[in-house]
């Protein structure tokens, strides 16, 4: 194949996936789907989780990157802030609300890799940030989503 050839189908590979995907959110229409994942939550969690605040931004800084060990700022999707409820206790009052922070190109970046439901996955960033206020670990809410596939 020729090399203008090659560029034309790229071309129609490219068209093809945007027709796909569509236009991404804005960072507010962003913010509406994780709320709206966070609504669908069971009752009995849905109800102790009006105190988290949630944040949509570009990227994580280069600060909480630093700090995890991150390098490549696309490996972090979200990001969970503060102290889970089974660490919680009376004495820590006065503290910052939880925060559960969003990292958009990330996620859409792995959108358009993975060709996943975009409302789906960002639900599931938002549901396993969410489970670190629930004080579940990691390996707990990896477990939990091997059961359910």
């Amino acid at each position: 194949m020729c090399w203008r050839a090659d560029k034309r189908g790229r071309r129609a590979h490219i068209a093809a996936m945007m027709r796909k995907f569509g236009t991404p959110p804005s960072p507010a229409e962003f913010e509406a789907i994780a709320r709206a994942a966070l609504a669908r939550l069971p009752a009995e969690f849905a109800a102790h989780t009006g105190e988290v605040v949630m944040s949509v931004e570009d990227f994580a800084d280069a600060e909480t990157l630093a700090a995890m060990g991150i390098e490549d700022p696309f490996q972090l999707t979200g990001l969970f802030e503060g102290i889970g409820m089974t660490e919680q206790s009376i004495e820590m009052s006065g503290q910052m609300p939880n925060r559960v922070r969003l990292f958009r190109q990330p996620i859409l970046d792995e959108w358009i890799a993975d060709g996943h439901d975009l409302e789906h996955l960002i639900a599931n960033v938002v549901i396993h940030e969410i489970g670190h206020h629930f004080g579940l670990s990691d390996d707990d809410m990896h477990a939990l989503e091997d059961q359910a596939d």
